[in-house]
């Protein structure tokens, strides 16, 4: 038969950090895995690529080899206002530089050894529940799967065919924003990670590995509208007034040709379960980058998932009790957090919010830990 037209014991339909982690664990454990990736390994993603320590045990794990990596270890935070002003303070955890290029290519390799069967640059355009099992129609065919689970990343033509909730909710500030990275050549030393912010929208720069920085920047659908779409103009008018970021691009070497970019991107609430398919990762919900956790998240997510799949795949649990279970300990690890990414979504970006709340914070180092500590969890 085919393989396109096997069942499998689960589908994952995406493959990035929580599919490619799911699949391994899953694979492991002895099941037949599908992973449907509408991409080629490897490939650059839209990511600020730094990643909190809270994640460092489990990447090892799976067989990463942080340690042998000698990758830059990032302890220290600075965050400007757009007019300049600007605060620098330790991080509670800290956490390492690792580029989406080379980590998720090698997590992809690690799953292939494991079994896991790969269907790359396969676009899948609709999951359909029959009895207890789903029809999974994809490019390349028709494949079937007893659980599905939705790993996409922060947008899919999926959430638009299912009619999701946070697709069908009325739009808010946390609703279309622009993603642009580049790998940058620049001066900043290998411990520091920067937060600067413009007028709707900030910018983030830390050391990866070999030496490159990740510049990675967030702003809203309307600010590049104002600048007739044009990535280079909105950079010159808007984002350069930072004095921080102007000199970034004044002296920086640009890697990229030209920068990884990604639209539509929404911080709304989303739900982890939706017609039996369960959503981990971004799909399930997405913190805010400023918070600097979205990889760990995505991975911590995977395990979470894994963890409630496993009694089912067993036998010892049925499907509802399964969905029940991952959505509670879902919520119990992460709503805090994303609730907290939200609340300071909305200062950060803001000129004037901005502006008033590097200075109110400045002289309470201990507040700004707090709010770091919110959006970050223990080893797992």
């Amino acid at each position: 038969m085919d393989l396109e037209q096997e069942t499998y014991d689960v589908g994952l339909v995406g493959g990035g950090l929580a599919g490619l982690a799911l699949s391994i664990l899953l694979a492991r454990s002895g099941y037949r895995v599908a992973l449907f990736e509408k991409e080629k390994y490897p490939f650059h993603k839209v990511c600020g690529e730094y990643i909190s320590f809270e994640s460092w045990n489990f990447l090892e794990d799976l067989g990463i080899p942080l340690s042998d990596w000698n990758l830059p270890v990032i302890r220290r935070l600075l965050v400007s206002a757009p007019n300049g002003n600007h605060l620098e303070q330790d991080l509670p955890l800290g956490g390492f530089g690792l580029s989406r290029y080379r980590l998720d290519a090698f997590l992809a390799e690690l799953a292939k050894k494991a079994g896991v069967v790969f269907f790359e640059q396969t676009r899948v355009n609709d999951v359909v529940r029959e009895g207890n099992s789903f029809n999974i129609h994809h490019a390349a065919g028709l494949s079937y799967a007893k659980i599905v689970c939705g790993t996409f990343g922060k947008r899919s033509n999926l959430d638009v065919k299912w009619k999701r909730e946070n697709h069908q909710a009325k739009k808010s500030k946390l609703d279309n924003y622009v993603g642009v990275k580049y790998h940058i050549l620049a001066d900043q030393p290998e411990d520091l990670i920067v937060l600067h912010n413009f007028q709707n929208g900030y910018c983030g720069l830390s050391q990866i590995e070999d030496g490159k920085h990740c510049l990675c920047y967030l702003t809203s659908a309307d600010n590049l509208a104002k600048c007739g779409n044009s990535i280079a103009q909105m950079e010159s008018d808007i984002l350069r007034k930072n004095p921080f970021i102007d000199k970034i691009f004044t002296t920086a070497n640009f890697i990229f040709r030209n920068p990884v970019t990604i639209s539509q991107i929404s911080f709304a609430k989303k739900d982890q379960v939706g017609n039996h398919i369960l959503f981990v990762g971004d799909a399930a919900g997405m913190i805010t980058p400023l918070c600097g956790n979205g990889m760990s998240m995505a991975l911590h997510g995977a395990k979470i998932a894994f963890d409630c799949m496993l009694p089912y795949l067993q036998g010892k649990l049925s499907r509802e009790q399964m969905e029940a279970g991952y959505s509670r300990q879902w919520h119990k690890i992460f709503a805090v957090r994303l609730r907290t990414g939200r609340v300071i979504q909305r200062f950060f970006g803001d000129e004037t919010f901005s502006n008033i709340l590097i200075g109110t914070v400045k002289p309470f180092p201990r507040f700004f830990s707090f709010l770091v500590r919110k959006t970050h969890g223990g080893a797992f």
